[in-house]
């Protein structure tokens, strides 16, 4: 291909365009995919909620006081949703630990031997969401599962680490049944 001097100009006039076309695609991609702690559309009949500690139906202790301190926390900092005592709410967020486990992930041959590198913390809850004046539930012990990853040897990270992955999963499923953001 044989360019004149000429050529870059008309070249060079495009710029703009294709500089507008790119930022407009940046801001309409951008915001499909970002998340904002700006309120969403909810029922008003649901703003006032109270999270009463989930039952643990697991043998794994404590689980429940986690997940039920996360989702309170989440809803919080989303601030779509109050959190409230039970004499103040207007719907209740309930539920109960119903698995925990803990399995291998990732495996590895050492001189033969097979070696753990990696496990897996897989958490299930049953949630319903009710309304405390009698209407419909939000909805009624819908199932929902986070797992998160801990690494052995180096780079080691805690179990503790993977649960809190975990329980992450879990609130971000929550608030997407709770609030419909876009």
């Amino acid at each position: 291909m044989n360019l004149r001097n000429g050529d870059f100009l008309e070249i060079g006039t495009m710029m703009p365009i294709v500089w507008a076309v790119l930022a407009s695609l940046a801001v309409v991609a951008g915001g499909c995919g970002v998340y904002s702690t700006s309120s969403g559309r909810v029922d008003e009949s649901l703003r006032l909620v109270n999270v009463p500690y989930l039952e643990n139906a697991t043998a794994e202790p404590s689980i429940e006081i986690e997940l039920t301190e996360a989702i309170i926390t989440a809803l919080q900092d989303d601030n779509t949703l109050r959190v409230v005592g039970p004499d103040a709410a207007h719907t209740e967020l309930a539920g109960r630990v119903v698995g925990y486990k803990l399995r291998e992930a990732f495996t590895s041959a050492t001189g033969g031997n097979m070696q753990v590198d990696e496990y897996q913390v897989q958490i299930s809850v049953e949630l319903t969401m009710r309304r405390l004046d009698g209407g419909e539930n939000v909805f009624t012990r819908k199932r929902l599962n986070g797992s998160g990853n801990f690494i052995l040897g180096d780079g080691a990270t805690s179990e503790l680490t993977a649960r809190r992955e975990a329980a992450a999963e879990i609130v971000r499923e929550v608030l997407g049944l709770i609030v419909e953001d876009w």
